[in-house]
């Protein structure tokens, strides 16, 4: 097993790794909005959210050895289910594979974002 750790994503802000290697499988940790230079999470809507959550899961992928395109499975997590027609468009732009996914409201996400996403994919 091998962690990743790269600059170019969010710094876990608790006791988890942001993703690890598996023999062929790449597992992300939830990836919320938040600009990995500053750690400042990025816009106040779900649209400008939803796209900075997938660019930091991108980020985490390619620096397992993988990308979008060989996403198998996804879990994404939104603070409002009304914002889901508009999440699935932006996710949409990303995931052109269609993974597997589940989508799920919960009542709060950390630093009261509005998404988070994990992915699991194969290298």
């Amino acid at each position: 097993m091998i962690r990743i750790n790269t600059d170019q994503a969010p710094a876990a802000i608790g006791p988890y790794a942001q993703g690890y290697i598996s023999g062929s499988m790449v597992y992300t940790s939830g990836q919320i909005p938040a600009d990995p230079a500053t750690g400042d999470i990025v816009g106040d809507d779900i649209v400008t959210q939803a796209h900075r959550a997938c660019q930091n899961v991108g980020t985490v992928l390619r620096a397992g050895g993988t990308d979008y395109e060989h996403v198998v499975k996804t879990t994404c997590f939104l603070a409002d289910m009304g914002d889901f027609a508009a999440f699935n468009q932006v996710y949409a732009a990303y995931f052109t594979g269609a993974p597997a996914r589940s989508c799920v409201a919960v009542k709060t996400l950390p630093r009261g974002v509005l998404c988070e996403i994990e992915a699991v994919a194969e290298r």
